[in-house]
Parts: structure tokens; sequence; C-alpha cells
């Protein structure tokens, strides 16, 4: 525990965000300070044919110790934070025993992580938990899972009574600006199948996640002094809030859950003479994916046809889409997971993610790639916080899914 902990410290006080306005790969040049930190790590550890391209794509591999034909198997995790908080200054802290009552992050501005507002943090009382001071995201997302990843590699290379087969690990800048998988090289990392740990609380065990596209409205009116505007201004703004109430209330992501999809309006920057709004459309359902497409669509030209002398362009962009229909066909590298976790008396949690990962897009480009937990919670702000408990039990998880998979019959 204490050196699985003293890695996680060490990596995320080393910020490493990425920005969603660069076009470079990695999207911004501190991620290249924590990439170069991992690498002199996995060289230290003594794996083989640890490289670190031309994009800040780290892979390494610890050979097989078998003379069975046991598959080639990766794990993937990402080394980038989200933009939207300061990942700057981490201040990372251990609660000894967590004794159920608020958690004061920081008394100077009063930031209190509450069981009152996150009711999860009851199922970890008596444990220790690690959180920031306030001031900044924790940086669990994902780098607890890089660090589970190498310490269980680690165990692994110590352990060689462990019988296992080649192990591949994939480290990826920009995930969280959805571009991980851009530039991963699945013909280099050469693997049957992988497994990202990017997930949140212990147990969670993930193949479905949502088919995403990003839908961009540019509306172009005409600015007309407001004491001469009479049937001549055409307000862009009008215009695109109109276009957001065409859209169902009920299909905004505050009032969905589980399967159901969502539009999201992200951005909205205007005058009166030009408009531009961005959002993000999300389903599980391919079927319910393409009803929404097309019916921000039509509500495009409903509006075109209205306000004949505007001009409005939508831009419907595909990101990624539902990864079950790439694991289905190879279900048992799912049921080798939730096997492990029952081994391992963690209680599988299968469910939708509400999101996306790098295994979505991998599994698309022939590299099927489930999720597993890292164990935190309240990703992407101040509140976040990662029990130590659940980071060892992902950490043992990886050990016995290698172990699983050396003793599988395929």
């Amino acid at each position: 525990m204490e050196n699985l902990i003293n890695r996680f410290f060490k990596y995320v006080k080393i910020d490493s965000y990425s920005d969603p306005d660069s076009i470079t790969c990695p999207s911004s040049d501190i991620q290249w300070n924590i990439a170069k930190v991992i690498v002199e790590d996995l060289k230290e550890l003594g794996l083989e044919d640890v490289s670190l391209d031309e994009n800040c794509y780290i892979m390494a591999k610890l050979p097989s110790n078998s003379s069975k034909n046991i598959p080639t198997i990766g794990f993937i995790a990402h080394m980038d934070t989200a933009p939207s908080y300061s990942g700057k200054g981490v201040n990372p802290r251990i609660v000894k025993n967590y004794d159920g009552k608020d958690i004061c992050l920081n008394e100077e501005k009063n930031i209190i992580l509450s069981p009152k507002d996150f009711k999860s943090l009851t199922r970890y009382i008596g444990q220790d938990l690690i959180v920031a001071d306030g001031n900044t995201l924790l940086g669990a997302d994902d780098k607890a899972g890089i660090v589970e990843i190498i310490e269980a590699i680690k165990y692994l290379k110590e352990h060689p009574e462990i019988e296992h087969g080649e192990i591949k690990i994939g480290f990826t800048p920009d995930e969280e600006i959805g571009r991980g998988a851009n530039l991963f090289d699945v013909k280099k990392f050469n693997c049957q199948f992988a497994y990202t740990v990017d997930g949140g609380e212990i147990g969670e065990l993930e193949y479905e996640n949502f088919n995403a596209a990003t839908a961009i409205v540019k509306f172009q009116g005409r600015d007309i002094h407001p004491g001469t505007a009479k049937n001549s201004m055409i307000n862009s703004i009008l215009l695109a809030n109109e276009l957001n109430s065409l859209l169902p209330v009920e299909q905004r992501p505050e009032y969905t859950e589980n399967y159901e999809g969502f539009f999201l309006l992200c951005e909205m920057n205007g005058t009166i003479e030009n408009t531009k709004v961005e959002y993000i459309i999300r389903d599980h359902s391919m079927e319910k994916f393409n009803e929404k497409k097309e019916l921000i669509k039509e509500a495009v030209a409903f509006l075109s046809k209205k306000y004949k002398d505007a001009k409005i362009e939508l831009e419907l962009t595909d990101s990624y889409y539902n990864m079950r229909e790439k694991i289905e066909p190879v279900m048992y590298i799912v049921d080798i997971a939730k096997k492990s976790m029952e081994e391992l008396d963690i209680k599988p949690k299968i469910s939708p993610i509400r999101g996306g990962t790098d295994g979505a897009r991998l599994s698309y480009n022939n590299l099927p790639c489930p999720n597993l937990f890292t164990g935190g919670h309240n990703f992407h702000g101040k509140f976040e916080y990662i029990p130590t408990n659940s980071m060892l039990k992902a950490k043992e998880l990886i050990v016995r899914i290698v172990e699983n998979v050396a003793k599988y019959d395929f």
C-alpha cells in the first residue's frame, strides 16, 4: 500500500491538463512532463520495449513467463487531467480512518466534502481516503489507473511463480478531450484484447458507453440600430435561444439517467450579428442516437425556413460509438474480469458508462477494451476523492485478471 500511495502522490503533483483549444498532440506541452517521469519509472522497473513516441504515447511490455500459448493482453490508462478544473499544485493528503463526518478540504475557503452532499462517503467509514486541498482536482482520473497498472505489473515481476502471458501497458495523452485513442498504435500494441483502467468506484465494470456526436450551430443575423430596427433587425442570440427551445427539455442531462440519452448545450457565445452554440448529443441506443441527430437537423431546417434572411449553419460530427457491439462477440473478456472480481470479494457493478473512454474508440479499431474501476469518486473537481483500499483492490484485480487469462481455455 505504501508504494502505491507514494507513486500516486508523485504523479498527481505533476500538472498534466489537456487543452481542447489546441490542435497538437499532445494538446499541452506539460503532458510531456509526466510522460517522461513514467517512462523512467518503467525502465527502472525493468520492463521491455519501453517507448515514448512523438505524440506522447507510452508503451511497454512484461514478457511471458510461460511456455503455454496465452493471449497477449493489455492495460491502458490516460495521463491527462480534465481541463475544466485546475490540476496545478495538487496537494494530496490522507484522511485516516474516515469517521463518516464532514471533511474540511480548505478551512480558509470553507470548502467541505460532506456525506450530506456525497452519500458515497458513508460506504468508506473506517477506511483511509485521499483528498486534495480544495484548490484543485485530485487527479485520480486517471493517475490512479496508471499507478494501479504499474504496481500490478511490478507485483507480477516480483512474483515469477504467477504464470502469465505477455502483458502490454499503454498510457495515452488527451483522453479528457476525446482524443486519447486518435493516434494510439493498435498494431504496435499487438494485443488480443485489453482493459482500460479508467472507471469510478470499486466494482465498476463497463462494456457499454454512449454513442456521441457534437453539433455546432452558427447563426448570422442582422445588427441594426434599435431605434430603427423594426422589420430589419435579426437578433442571432434569440435565434439560438429559439433553437434550444425546440429541443426536448426532458432530454437534458439533469433529467436523465441510466440508458437515457441527452442533448447538452455546453457553449453559447454571441452578439446580435453572430452567435455560435455547441451541443453534445449522447445515447446508448444507435436508433435513438440517430433520432436525436435528425431532430436537431429538423430544428435547424425549421428556423432556416422561418427566418429566410438569417443564415444558419449546422456542423454535426460523430465522436465515438457504443463499444458493446464490439465486446459482445468476445464476452469472455468481461466474464474473466467479473470472475476475477468475485474471487477478490469485490461485487461487480456492471452498468453503462454515461460517457466514453479510450476503450470505446479502441474497440472499433479491433482492440476490444472493457473498462475497469480505479476506485475514485467526484472526478473533474475539487471534491474528488479516492479510498486507498479501492486502489489496492484495483491493483489486485489486474493481477488476478492476468492469472485467470493464463488459466482460461481459449
